[in-house]
């Protein structure tokens, strides 16, 4: 068993105050960013007698199951120039459908008319690259204006773009993943392709339709005069044109059919990820609010954080003595068999006794890890990081010492890693840092931050005194003489920014993450993470490419 009691005194309290605190402020811009479009566009969409996107996921997935969101702060602070787009004016997550996990992507018309914005094609790709990855159905929810003119030329030709999805729908298809779409909405133009590609499509009668063009836009085009209800309403597409399958009364009654097909779905084989029955962790995971520090530079035991998260806080551990400021080894999150690498974030002594400073890769901890992470592979064991990790130790004995060459081993591992990864950012995801520890790049299945994740190249101190210098050097050189006071007044400006950059929250609306999590529901996301994993058994073999030696 790994972990131990903790004393409580002032510097817990005074940790666990601050954590708690900022979790509070948290859950408030959650709920500000739930409202999506504000009261009155929410009341205007429901005169339409339409359901607003959260309520009609909340019909469409069991009662009392938990829905994984993905993506609740997209877009946070941005397109402020256009009156914002609270999470990109779309939901996603995971639910339970008869038990089964479904991908549910609902568009939020009550945010510009549903309209897509950059950032929403990112978030719908996402969508399709979770169900893809763990071949689970998808179910969209349409009722959008589709592409949010004004942006047009960031959304609509690139590869990464609003075009991707429809390609993505036709992938998805072939590979045999269930997609069913409920018309519940205006969809237009090349949007109307997203729910016609779907291997299942219904509208819902007066307040959907679908069409390449609208009313007015066939005026201007080809002068004929008609309402877009006769051009593309649910008795048009169900009854003349069959473009649509199923006719719905109303969101209530769509949302019942979606039901319905999902409960019919056959099994398919699955990857067989080791499970067990749940424990629960022998220490109150309550108490890390108390044990991660309020100052993100202090130290702390990670062993006393993931003995809160893992069951039993039981650690199998890898290389026990070496490479410390890495922690490897096996256990169970929630029953499932995990292989757990995180940074330790305590100070180390190795076996010469020289001192290591914790949250900081040396070459023994990125060799050790690099190997666990083979071993996971050839066992079929999932892989869950926990990062808080200012990078890669620098200077000339660690460069002597072949630092870059150890790094890159454990860099080629995580890439090349077939087992699903999730990764939690706990604290700093710095530099190079957030690449070996399995960042966005490296194609974690999930990956969330707690309320204390930062991620940037480096730290804002080490940031903000580099931008200063440059600065400075480059006005001197232009012939400005720059005071120690001026010196200082650019540093807070600098730092400022720098730092409202490294607030999670930034991070969470560019997608980096997933979303940003309290510690508490860890566990929750680990386990449904794999546990949808598990539905794809299709396990590419492993291989590791050239490895420096």
């Amino acid at each position: 068993m790994i972990g131990s009691e903790i004393k409580k005194d002032e510097t817990y309290k005074r940790n666990e105050e601050f954590n708690k605190r900022a979790l509070k402020e948290l859950e408030a811009n959650a709920k500000q960013v739930m409202l999506g479009g504000g009261a009155d566009a929410v009341a205007k969409h429901k005169k339409k007698g339409k359901m607003t996107a959260r309520e009609r996921i909340g019909m469409l997935i069991d009662p009392k199951s938990k829905f994984i969101e993905v993506g609740l702060f997209t877009a946070y602070g941005m397109y402020e120039e256009y009156g914002g787009a609270p999470s990109g004016g779309t939901v996603f997550g995971i639910g339970k459908i008869h038990n089964r996990d479904v991908v549910i992507v609902a568009n939020d018309a009550t945010v510009k008319a549903g309209a897509w914005f950059p950032i929403t094609a990112k978030k719908n790709l996402r969508a399709q690259e979770i169900a893809m990855e763990n071949r689970l159905p998808i179910v969209y929810l349409v009722d959008s204006a589709g592409v949010f003119l004004p942006m047009q030329s960031e959304i609509f030709p690139d590869k990464e773009h609003f075009g991707r999805i429809f390609r993505n729908n036709a992938v998805m298809s072939a590979m045999g993943i269930t997609q069913i779409a409920a018309i519940m909405g205006p969809c237009v133009a090349g949007g109307a392709y997203l729910p016609i590609m779907s291997d299942e499509a219904m509208i819902v009668d007066k307040t959907g339709s679908v069409f390449l063009a609208g009313s007015h836009l066939v005026k201007a085009a080809i002068g004929e005069d008609i309402e877009n209800e006769l051009l593309g309403g649910a008795s048009i597409h169900c009854e003349i044109s069959g473009v649509t399958d199923h006719k719905m009364a109303n969101d209530e009654a769509a949302l019942k059919k979606i039901r319905s097909i999902i409960s019919k779905l056959g099994h398919f084989p699955v990857a067989g990820f080791n499970y067990e029955k749940s424990s629960k962790p022998k220490f109150d995971p309550k108490e890390i609010y108390g044990i991660m520090p309020a100052e993100r530079n202090k130290p702390y035991d990670t062993y006393q954080i993931l003995s809160r998260i893992i069951d039993d806080s039981e650690l199998d551990e890898y290389k026990t003595g070496y490479g410390k400021t890495i922690i490897a080894g096996y256990a169970r999150i929630d029953g499932w068999a995990v292989g757990i690498v995180a940074n330790q974030r305590a100070i180390t002594k190795t076996a010469k006794g020289e001192m290591q400073v914790g949250g900081v890769i040396y070459s023994d901890s990125a060799e050790k890890a690099a190997r666990f992470i083979l071993n996971c592979n050839q066992k079929k064991i999932p892989l869950v990081f926990f990062q808080d990790v200012t990078g890669f130790m620098v200077g000339s004995r660690s460069e002597h010492g072949g630092i870059i060459k150890d790094g890159a081993k454990m860099v080629n591992a995580v890439a090349n890693s077939v087992v699903p990864k999730f990764t939690i950012i706990t604290g700093n995801s710095y530099g190079a840092g957030n690449y070996a520890m399995c960042g966005k790049a490296y194609d974690p299945r999930l990956i969330y931050g707690w309320h204390s994740a930062q991620i940037a190249v480096m730290g804002g101190k080490q940031a903000s005194e580099t931008l200063l210098a440059i600065k400075v050097q480059a006005m001197e050189k232009g012939g400005t003489h720059i005071s120690a006071e001026q010196q200082k007044q650019l540093l807070d400006e600098i730092q400022a920014r720098y730092e409202s950059e490294l607030d999670p929250k930034y991070a969470a609306a560019r997608l980096w993450v997933d979303g940003i999590i309290d510690p508490l529901e860890t566990r929750e996301i680990i386990s449904r993470g794999i546990a949808m994993a598990n539905c794809n058994p299709n396990i590419a073999e492993f291989k590791t490419g050239v490895l420096q030696v």
